[in-house]
C-alpha cells in the first residue's frame, strides 16, 4: 500500500522540529511549512542520484532559505545520501556535525551551495542556470539537460540581489531555471506586511518571468505547477501559499515558529495534530521505505546518461571528462608561458589592466571552460577578447556574459557558474565596487569555488574621478577575507603570473587588482614563476642594506626609484615586490627572513590604508600610504599630494636615520 504524500512530508516536519528542539537553536518553521513542496520536488520532478552525487546532468537543488537547512538535511537523509545520517541530524548544529546552522557545500554531497545570507542562493542559482544553458549548446541533450531548482523565502525576495538575479536571469531567457517561493507572509519580526507592500508576482513577470501560483500546502498543487513550470520557456516563479510552521497548534502561521525552537509542549501538540505517533528521530519504516523508493527514481536516468557518455565521439567524450574534473588544459598555462617570454623579449610599459587582456588575448582561445564578464565597464576592465562571443538568450553558446550594473548579482552568479562545474568565471569592475559584492566574494572564499575577480582601477592612480572612485580601504578590507587570495601584480610579467597562478588555484577564489595608469615593465629576464612566492626581493641593496621596501602593483616602481635615490647616498636598500601577502604567508620561515630579515629598518608603500602593514614592518618601520580618502585631481598631482613619490619616499627615509 502507497504511503500518503503528507505522511512522507510529515516525516520532514518531524525531523525539523525535533532537530531544533534538541539543539535548542534553528529554525523550524520553514522546514515544516514547505515539507509538502518539497516532496513534490524531491518524488516528482527533481533528477538526481544519491549514489552519485556528483552526476554531471543530475537537477541541482539550491535551498535558498538556508536558515531552514533542517530541509535539506531530512531530505538528503530520507532519499538515501550517504550523510547525513540520523545521528548527524541528532547532532545538528553541533560542533563536528555535517548538519551546519546554514547548509555547506564542503560539508555534505547533495548540498549544491552553501546558503544562510538571503538571496545569495537566488542569485548563485541564475549562474547554474546559465553554465546548464552554456553546456547544453556546447554538448547537446544527450550529456546536459537539466534544471536548477530552488527554494526561497520571503526574506530571499526582499534583499536587493534578488533584483540583480531575476532580471539577469529574465533578460537571458534561463527557462530551465524554477523558483519555489515560500510565500508564508512571516518574517522574524512578525507578518512581511510590517515592511512590505509591493506586488512580488508583477515584479517578476515584469523582469520576464513565467509567474504561477499553487496551494504550497497541497502535493497535487505543487506537483501541477511544476509540470507547468518545465513547459514553459521562461524562468518560473511558483508562488506557493504555505503555512510556517505547519502543524504546531500556537505557532503555526506566527513568527513564533521562525527562529528558535518550538517548545516541548508545542512539538506535542504538533505531533498530535500531524498524527504523528513516531519517537523523536525516528521515521516508521513504511515512510522510510517510500523516501528511500523515491531516491532511486534517477538511477535509471543516470545509467542511461553514462552510457550516451560513454558512446559519445571520443574526441568530446575527452573534453568534457577533462572539464568535469576541473583541471584547466596544459594548453592554458602553455600559452602564458610563450606570453611571458615575448615580454621579456619586448618589455611593455602598460597598465595591468592592458597586461590582464594581453593575458586573456592568448589564454582564452585554448581554455573553453573560460566565461568572462563585466558589469557594465568591459571596456575599462579589459575583460574581453575576440575569442569571447556574448552569451545571450538567442546564443548560449557564447562565453561572455554583459552583467549590466549588477556587481553583487554578477559575483554571486560566478558562484553558480563555478560550482555547477566545468566552467572557469571571472568578471571585471572597478575595485571600489567591490563594495558592492564583499558577501559574495565572502561566499567564494567560504565555499572554496575557482572564481576570479578581475578588480582594476585600483587606487588614486585612477585620477579625477575622486574619492567616490579611489579605492582606499578596500586592499586590506579584501585581505582580511580567509581564503582569499588577493593579486596585486607591479607589471605586465607579475601580471602574467599572476593569472596562472588564479587559473590553477582549484579551491581558493582570486582577485586581480590592475592599474588604471601605465606602469614600467620591472622583470626583464627569464625566471620561475616568482609571484608563487607571494613576496620576493627584485633588486638587492647594492650598499650595504640597511632599508627593505616592500610595495605592491603600481608603487613598486615608486620604490625602485626611491632606492636608487638611498643607494646614492650610500643606504644600502632592497626592494621586495609583494604581490599576494596571502602566498607569501604561505612560504616557510626560512623563506620569509630571507626576503624580510631582522635588524634593518622594513618600510611599506602601498596607495592605500597603512593599517596591517605593521604585520611586516614592525612598530620601527615606516608604512607609506593612504590613511584618508582620496582626491580629484591628476594622477601625477595625487601621488605627489600624498607623500607617494621617490623624492618623498627616500627623504623619509635618509632622515630617519639622521634621527
Amino acid at each position: 500500500m502507497s504511503v500518503p504524500n503528507r505522511q512522507m512530508a510529515n516525516a520532514i516536519r518531524a525531523l525539523a522540529m525535533d532537530a531544533v528542539e534538541r539543539a535548542n537553536s534553528g529554525h523550524p518553521g520553514m522546514p515544516m511549512g514547505m515539507a509538502d513542496a518539497a516532496t513534490a520536488l524531491f518524488t516528482r520532478h527533481l533528477k538526481y542520484d544519491p549514489a552519485q552525487p556528483k552526476w554531471a546532468d543530475r537537477d541541482r537543488f539550491v535551498l535558498s532559505a538556508g536558515h531552514g537547512s533542517m530541509l535539506i538535511y531530512a531530505l538528503l537523509f530520507l532519499t538515501g545520501y550517504a550523510r547525513p545520517t540520523i545521528s548527524d541530524i541528532e547532532k545538528f548544529r553541533q560542533l563536528g556535525s555535517p548538519c551546519a546552522g546554514h547548509p555547506e557545500n564542503f560539508e555534505l554531497e547533495g548540498v549544491e551551495t552553501t546558503t544562510g545570507p538571503l538571496g545569495q542562493g537566488l542569485a548563485t542559482a541564475v549562474g547554474m542556470a546559465i553554465a546548464e544553458r552554456h553546456l547544453n549548446a556546447v554538448y547537446g541533450d544527450a550529456l546536459v539537460d537539466h534544471h536548477t531548482y530552488v527554494i526561497a523565502g520571503d526574506g530571499c525576495l526582499m534583499e536587493g540581489i534578488s533584483h540583480e538575479a531575476i532580471g539577469l536571469a529574465g533578460h537571458l531567457g534561463l527557462g530551465r531555471l524554477i523558483v519555489l517561493w515560500d510565500d508564508n507572509r512571516i518574517s522574524i519580526d512578525g507578518p512581511t506586511s510590517l515592511s512590505t507592500s509591493e506586488d512580488t508576482a508583477k515584479r517578476f513577470d515584469a523582469a520576464g518571468w513565467h509567474v504561477l501560483a499553487c496551494d504550497g500546502m497541497d502535493f497535487d498543487s505543487v506537483d501541477a505547477a511544476l509540470t507547468a513550470a518545465k513547459a514553459d520557456p521562461r524562468p518560473t516563479l511558483i508562488a506557493c501559499r504555505t503555512t510556517i510552521g505547519f502543524g504546531a497548534p500556537k505557532k503555526a502561521g506566527t513568527s513564533g515558529a521562525h527562529g528558535s525552537p518550538l517548545g516541548a509542549a508545542e512539538i506535542v501538540g504538533a505531533r498530535e495534530a500531524l498524527g504523528w505517533t513516531a519517537e523523536p528521530f525516528v521515521v516508521p519504516d513504511d515512510i522510510f521505505a517510500a523516501w528511500r523508493d523515491a531516491g532511486k527514481r534517477g538511477v535509471a536516468a543516470r545509467a542511461a546518461w553514462d552510457a550516451r557518455l560513454a558512446s559519445a565521439d571520443e574526441h568530446v567524450r575527452a573534453g568534457f571528462v577533462r572539464r568535469l574534473s576541473g583541471t584547466p588544459p596544459q594548453a592554458a598555462y602553455d600559452a602564458i608561458d610563450a606570453h611571458i617570454a615575448s615580454l621579456i623579449a619586448a618589455p611593455q610599459t602598460i597598465a595591468t589592466r592592458k597586461a590582464s587582456e594581453l593575458v586573456l588575448d592568448v589564454v582564452t582561445p585554448v581554455a573553453p571552460g573560460m566565461i568572462g564578464g563585466s558589469a557594465d565597464l568591459t571596456g575599462s576592465n579589459n575583460t574581453k577578447t575576440k575569442a569571447l562571443q556574448p552569451l545571450t538568450c538567442d546564443s548560449y553558446d557564447g562565453r561572455y556574459i554583459y552583467y549590466g550594473i549588477r556587481e553583487f548579482g554578477m559575483a554571486a552568479a560566478m558562484n553558480g557558474i563555478a560550482l555547477h562545474g566545468m566552467c572557469l568565471p571571472f568578471g571585471g569592475t572597478f575595485l571600489v565596487f567591490s563594495d558592492y559584492m564583499r558577501n559574495a566574494i565572502r561566499m567564494s572564499a567560504l565555499q572554496q569555488t575557482r572564481v576570479i575577480y578581475v578588480l582594476t582601477h585600483d587606487s588614486i592612480g585612477l585620477g579625477e574621478d575622486g574619492p567616490t572612485h579611489q579605492p582606499i580601504e578596500h586592499l586590506l578590507s579584501l585581505r582580511a577575507i580567509p581564503n582569499l587570495a588577493v593579486y596585486r601584480p607591479a607589471d605586465a610579467v607579475e601580471t602574467a603570473e599572476c593569472w596562472a597562478l588564479a587559473i590553477a588555484d582549484a579551491h581558493r577564489p582570486s582577485v586581480l587588482a590592475l592599474s588604471r595608469q601605465n606602469l614600467p615593465q620591472l622583470r626583464l629576464t627569464a625566471t620561475a614563476n616568482k609571484s608563487a612566492l607571494g613576496a620576493y626581493t627584485l633588486r638587492a641593496a647594492t650598499a650595504e642594506r640597511r632599508v627593505v621596501l616592500i610595495a605592491t602593483g603600481s608603487e613598486v616602481h615608486i620604490a625602485f626609484a626611491a632606492a636608487d635615490r638611498l643607494e646614492a647616498e650610500g643606504i644600502g636598500a632592497d626592494v621586495v615586490s609583494m604581490p599576494c601577502c596571502e602566498r607569501f604567508e604561505d612560504q616557510t620561515a626560512s623563506y620569509r627572513a630571507s626576503v624580510l630579515p631582522d635588524g634593518v629598518l622594513t618600510c611599506s608603500v602601498e596607495a592605500g590604508v597603512t593599517l596591517g602593514w605593521e604585520r611586516y614592518t614592525g612598530r620601527d618601520g615606516l608604512r607609506f600610504g593612504i590613511d584618508s580618502f582620496g582626491a580629484s585631481a591628476p594622477i601625477d598631482a595625487l601621488y605627489d599630494k600624498f607623500g607617494l613619490t621617490a623624492p618623498a619616499i627616500a627623504a623619509r627615509i635618509s632622515s630617519h636615520f639622521k634621527e
